[in-house]
């Protein structure tokens, strides 16, 4: 009875421990007020993302809501302006499937607003499927429409420096790869169907953010622009987002115990977006408001450069693709995306 009262005990503090340390983490110290900033959240109708606008609208900035459902980020936008008490909040429809969404978005947003302080890419899927341009979902989503939507809004940001650039990734990085081979000929990060090549496709898309952000940093250097990578933490509100009721209510008293919050989980975010004197920091990887050390593979100068190499290479082919001579739909001067090729 004794041994087993004592494995109890043991269990029951690596469990307190693991909730207090882990779960609960650190927060975000900054008391940085942005009245007068601009700020772009992608993602920012459910989870960490609208936690994220929550409290960067609370602090006094405009921000922009970036989200692909009108209706959904229409009722985000009234609840983020409630709860922050800010009339300062703006929805902007982007779907990050969508190139020519993407293109849309950047030229209204151009037009319309004076500044960009804060770009946070924080929108991801894992879910299988292709987007509207032909390209597998999660690449396209988690990786090449933040990668076209950053490079067409750097100008903005350079203008407005000094500025950050937050790319919201994962720990599941640390499990991904990139197929170069299967990136030129299929535009995906992988073919399989299966739940496990589910996952492994969302490590691998992860795995770019790192990547992207490791050679934005580089190219990034001299111009007062910064740029982070993170991981955010378990986050038990997203885990279940696209999976049965039944299952939701199984999983509900594991994840509310042993996942952060969408407040928790927002944190690091902040920290990025936020903290002062990180701008050294450029280019790294941070997990739990700590920057982090990243493996080989995630810090690797050649493949980042290979990534950034392909992924321009494919939106320009896309770009190609749409208004080529003799499709009836030539380019024209009036075309949005024109004075944007080759930016980045």
């Amino acid at each position: 009875m004794s041994v087993v009262l004592l494995v109890v005990g043991v269990v029951i503090g690596i469990a307190y421990i693991y909730r207090h340390i882990v779960v609960k983490g650190e927060r975000c110290t900054s008391k940085a007020k942005l009245h007068g900033k601009t700020v772009i959240v992608t993602g920012s109708n459910t989870g960490i993302g609208k936690t994220t606008a929550i409290d960067l609208a609370q602090r006094g900035a405009r921000v922009i809501l970036a989200c692909r459902c009108k209706q959904r980020g229409e009722a985000a936008l009234e609840e983020i302006r409630r709860e922050s008490g800010s009339s300062q909040v703006v929805f902007m429809q982007l779907d990050l499937g969508n190139l020519k969404s993407i293109r849309s978005f950047a030229e209204s947003f151009l037009k319309s607003e004076p500044r960009l302080d804060i770009l946070i890419n924080n929108a991801g899927v894992c879910l299988q499927g292709q987007t509207e341009d032909g390209f597998g979902l999660m690449f396209g989503v988690n990786h090449l429409g933040h990668f076209l939507l950053t490079n067409l809004l750097l100008d903005r940001l350079k203008e407005c420096a000094p500025s950050r650039i937050i790319n919201v990734s994962s720990m599941a990085h640390n499990f991904g790869k990139i197929d170069f081979d299967c990136l030129n000929s299929h535009k995906a990060l992988g073919l399989g169907t299966s739940f496990i090549h589910l996952l492994q496709i969302y490590c691998d898309s992860k795995l770019c953010n790192v990547l992207f952000n490791h050679e934005l940093a580089k190219r990034l250097r001299g111009t007062q622009v910064t740029c982070y990578a993170l991981h955010p933490g378990a986050i038990s509100s997203e885990l279940g987002r696209n999976t049965g009721l039944f299952l939701q209510i199984i999983l509900k008293p594991i994840t509310a115990f042993f996942f952060k919050n969408t407040i928790q989980g927002s944190q690091t975010t902040l920290h990025c977006a936020l903290q002062e004197g990180i701008e050294p920091l450029s280019g790294c990887y941070f997990s739990n408001c700590t920057v982090r050390d990243l493996f080989a593979k995630a810090r690797d100068d050649a493949a980042a450069k290979k990534l950034w190499e392909i992924s321009e290479r494919l939106k320009q082919h896309w770009h190609w693709e749409k208004y080529r001579p003799g499709t009836g739909k030539e380019r024209s001067s009036s075309d949005p995306g024109l004075s944007q090729q080759g930016e980045g």
